[in-house]
Parts: structure tokens; C-alpha cells; sequence
């Protein structure tokens, strides 16, 4: 088997070897790193040290080879520049640290390292999977609640981009404290994140520069909310106002059924200060779909498209969840619609912002609706992040260099840059432990991984839940585990390479959708996983 070395010396007390799967071993007697290593494999290096290299194949050498370098595996090491940055970004190097746990911040982690102009990436906290897989090197010590402890880790590591994947750290104004000392970082302030974190918020400045969206009212008294309810009739949608870890949206299909969510939020308080308002919102019947621009405050560039599916169960059935699969392109989003998107939704509200004084920076996802008597988009909400899962199916597509474009975005630069995509399409299956969205079990046993990568060409698995126990094995901790995605010259081939994988993987603790992308594919497609 063709192989590739990499040896990195950074001081004397700190030094990596790389091999062509992107695993490094490590001699390390830096005893802060040491400590903050999750046990497994990590992969990082530091610009502006020299390394050597000795490359045994006719491929140019790259430091931060994927641990998907193999041959089949080709089709997502493709290096390609960003259109538009110009020639003063190629040369500069940079160390990310990527903020997050989950499996959208292992999908950053592996389209970063794959980047360019990236010689290192850190994820804080990070996730066992993660660090197994090298695509970034895990710092689960490191508190990202506590923004002086971040900073002093990126002034330390000579981080020059941070990139914040959840939403709780942006409301709470992660991206404020270090953008205050001059660490690029790419995410809205605080303020700029109530477009997620407060749904009232949001809803205001649709309705002051014309954003179309579904017709609303906000109560903080019960009784008012059940009265504007009982006077609009079901079905009917009722939302907590603040982030409510993707739980806070009731679909009510009966009068008696909005009460209930409406007493649990509001007299009951299940989801705390996140539900002491409510928005009581019409029903709006079509297609969802999910549509991510990059912002730098004043442009904006669409991704490419996906569509996720919210329920937990086959035929879109049962409670919605954080979703349990996700597919790139979305056949809803046609171009026009696409167009359509960015005049009347994107636009309006990117200059909307900048003119309340909170310019936007950071990744803009509207949660939109196709109408069904239409055909027009509707916004249903934003999201002030990439979406799980859709960053998965999303980063395995992305040809560009990930890293430059968000610096781009950090620094105002976006304006004439366009981003490069893989042809065909990928599908991404999230496999969660059983009781999710409900209760569930941790610590069960999850067994050949490994395998399941090695199924078909073009299959990453991206972990969201994981951790290793003491015999070393991956087990899962969480309620969304694990995204197996896949690449297909089509929908169906991405559809079948991902089934393939998760058929492959020994869970008997978790469960999965056999349907994922069934809008879009003809209904024979799924009989052998009926």
C-alpha cells in the first residue's frame, strides 16, 4: 500500500509524525496538551515551523491529509481555490479552532482540515469520534462557556480563525468577547444571534422590512393565547420563544392539543425562560426545506441546497427532533426558488440587521416552507449556525477552501466570492439511541465503524454522541449518535451507500429512519428497507 510520511517539528518537547490517513503519533511532554487529549489518535500542526516529508506515492504531499486519502476516497481530497479571494490569502496559513461537540462540528472539522490554507485544526470540547478519526485534535477541558479561557487558548496556539458551532455560545456573546480582542471569529454577536434566540425577535423584523413569513401573535398570558387560538381554529403551531434545544415547536393538529402546549410552556414552564413567551403561529401547509447563506455583515452568498427530515419516524411521523437525516441537492429548491430565496429573505435581512445597528456575521439558516397553494417560500424561523444535519451532507459536497471563506466573511470580504461543489449528490442517515427524542440509554456499545466507512466509496461517518470506554470502544452518549453520510453520483447511489454503512454498523442500542430522502426519490427506491 502506497504510503505517506509527514514529521513535523515544532519545539523540541512537542512533535508529530502524520501518515496518510491523517493519524499522528505524538511525543508529548507539554503536559497542558497532554492533559487535554481525548485518548486515541489527534492530528495538528503549527504554521510557521518547518516540516519535512517523505511521500512514497506520485500524489502531491499534503500535510493534512483526510483520513479519507485513500483511493476511494478521492473524490472528496480534490483541493480547489475560492473564486473571487485574492492572491495575498493563498499564502496565509491558519490555525482553527472550532467551537462545538457534535456531529456538525466533526463535518467542520473534516472539510477544515481538507482546507488549504488550514496547517491546524483544535475542536473544544470535541467528541471521542472526532479525535479517533484525526480530523481535528479535541481539547474537552477547554470551558467554552468561559470566554477568557478561550482566548487565552488561541493566543497560546496562535489560533487566527474561530469558528462557533453551537447556538448557545453566539446568544451568550462568545463571539463579542473575542472579536473585542481582535480574534477573527466567524458567528454573529450576541445580538445578531437573537435572530435564533428569540423567535419574537425574529418575527419583528420580518414584519419591519417585509420578509414573508406566517402570520403570528406573541403571549406571555395563557388564557390571551388560547383565546387568539380558539379564534383561529386548528391546525396550528405553537413556538417557546428562546432556544429550546430544538424542542420548543409544537405542531397542534387539534384545539386541544395548542392548549396543552401552551400550558406546558407558558403555566407549566418546561422549557423555563426559553418559554415564558410563546408565538402562536398559523399553520402553513408545503414542503420544508433548508436554505444556508454565508455572511460577512453586508453580502451574502447562498450554499448549495438540502432538505432534513424533522421526525422521528418513517413517512415523517411522530415528534420532531433535531433530524434524523438529511440530503444535498434538495429537488425543491429549484434555482428560481433559490433566487427567489436570496431577493426576498436573505437580502432584506442581512441590510435589515446591519440597519439595527447589529450587523450579521456568521452562517444565516432559514428554515423555510414552500407553500403548497404558492409554491412561494415562507420563512419559518433562522438558525444563526450550520444545521445538523444538514453541515454533514453540506461539508462532504464543499470543494473550496473552507477556512479562507469564513476568514473572507469575518473580514467583510465576501462580496465576488463563489464557492465550488462536488457533482452528484450525498445523503447523511443519523442513527440515535433508542427512546430518542425521549429518554434514552447511555453507554451502549457501538461496533464496526470502521467497516461500515469501508463499505462503499465516498463514506464518512460523523460522530455527535460518542465517547470511548475503558476496553476502548465507541460507545454512545447521546440522543443523535452518528451521521452516516455518503457521496452517489445521484440520490439514489448516495441513498444506497449510506444504507449500505449504517447496515453495517452493530448497535442493537440505537435505531434509524429507512426512509431519508423519500420526497425526493420515487417510493420503489425503499422496499428493501421496508
Amino acid at each position: 500500500m502506497a504510503m505517506a510520511f509527514a514529521t513535523f517539528n515544532l519545539s523540541p518537547s512537542l512533535r508529530f509524525v502524520s501518515n496518510n490517513k491523517g493519524f499522528f503519533d505524538s511525543q508529548l511532554s507539554n503536559s497542558f496538551l497532554s492533559s487535554h487529549l481525548f485518548l486515541g489518535t489527534s492530528s495538528f500542526s503549527v504554521p510557521t515551523l518547518s516540516f519535512s516529508t517523505i511521500h512514497q506515492t506520485s500524489c502531491r504531499p499534503h500535510i493534512n491529509a483526510s483520513p479519507c486519502s485513500s483511493t476511494s476516497f478521492r473524490c472528496f481530497a480534490q483541493k480547489s481555490p475560492v473564486d473571487g479571494l485574492g492572491s495575498n490569502g493563498a499564502s496565509e496559513r491558519l490555525v482553527v479552532l472550532v467551537i462545538g461537540g457534535g456531529g456538525r462540528e466533526h463535518a467542520l472539522c473534516y472539510a477544515l482540515q481538507r482546507s488549504p490554507s488550514c496547517d491546524a485544526v483544535f475542536c473544544a470540547p470535541g467528541n471521542a469520534g472526532i479525535s479517533s478519526s484525526g480530523n481535528a485534535t479535541c481539547i474537552p477541558e477547554l470551558d467554552i462557556s468561559d470566554s477568557s479561557a478561550v482566548i487565552s487558548f488561541c493566543r497560546k496556539w496562535g489560533v487566527g480563525l474561530v469558528v462557533v458551532g453551537p447556538e448557545a455560545p453566539l446568544v451568550s456573546g462568545l463571539a463579542n468577547e473575542l472579536v473585542k480582542v481582535g480574534i477573527p471569529t466567524f458567528g454573529p454577536s450576541a445580538e445578531a444571534a437573537a435572530l435564533e434566540g428569540s423567535k419574537n425577535f425574529m418575527k419583528s423584523i420580518c414584519d419591519k422590512y417585509g420578509i414573508p413569513t406566517a402570520k403570528y401573535q406573541t403571549f406571555s398570558d395563557a388564557s390571551a393565547a388560547k383565546q387568539y387560538i380558539k379564534e383561529q381554529g386548528a391546525p396550528i403551531v405553537i413556538k417557546a420563544d428562546g432556544l429550546a434545544a430544538g424542542k420548543g415547536v409544537i405542531v397542534a393538529m387539534t384545539l386541544e392539543e395548542a392548549y396543552e402546549a401552551v400550558d406546558s410552556m407558558l403555566v407549566e414552564g418546561i422549557f423555563g425562560s426559553a418559554g415564558c413567551r410563546v408565538i402562536v403561529e398559523e399553520f402553513l401547509e408545503g414542503e420544508e426545506a433548508s436554505f444556508f447563506a454565508l455572511v460577512d455583515g453586508e453580502n451574502a452568498i447562498s450554499l448549495e441546497s438540502a432538505q432534513d427530515h424533522k421526525r422521528v419516524g418513517d413517512g415523517d411521523t411522530g415528534p420532531n427532533t433535531g433530524g434524523m437525516g438529511a440530503y444535498s441537492p434538495a429537488p425543491v429548491l429549484t434555482e428560481e426558488l433559490q433566487s427567489l430565496v436570496m431577493e426576498s429573505i436573505i437580502l432584506p435581512t442581512v441590510k435589515g440587521m446591519s440597519a439595527e445597528g447589529c450587523k450579521f456575521v456568521g452562517v444565516l439558516y432559514a428554515g423555510l416552507m414552500i407553500e403548497k397553494k404558492s409554491g412561494l417560500p415562507k420563512l419559518i424561523e433562522y438558525n444563526v449556525r450550520f444545521g445538523d444535519p444538514e453541515c454533514q451532507v453540506l461539508m462532504i459536497r464543499l470543494e473550496s477552501d473552507l477556512a479562507k471563506v469564513l476568514l473572507a466573511a469575518c473580514r467583510g470580504e465576501l462580496k465576488g466570492v463563489s464557492l465550488n461543489w462536488s457533482p452528484g449528490s450525498a445523503m447523511v442517515v443519523v442513527m440515535a439511541s433508542q427512546g430518542y427524542p425521549g429518554s434514552y440509554e447511555k453507554g451502549t456499545v457501538i461496533q464496526s465503524l470502521e467497516e461500515a466507512e469501508n463499505v462503499a466509496p465516498c463514506v464518512k461517518i460523523f460522530h455527535a454522541g460518542t465517547a470511548l470506554d475503558l476496553d476502548g470502544n465507541f460507545v454512545a452518549m447521546g440522543g443523535r449518535v452518528l451521521g452516516v453520510t455518503a457521496k452517489g453520483r445521484d440520490l439514489k447511489e448516495a441513498r444506497d451507500r449510506a444504507y449500505d454503512a449504517v447496515e453495517e454498523i452493530k448497535w442493537p442500542g440505537g435505531f434509524y429512519r429507512r426512509d431519508i430522502g423519500w420526497r425526493a426519490l420515487p417510493q420503489n427506491e425503499f422496499a428493501r428497507n421496508a
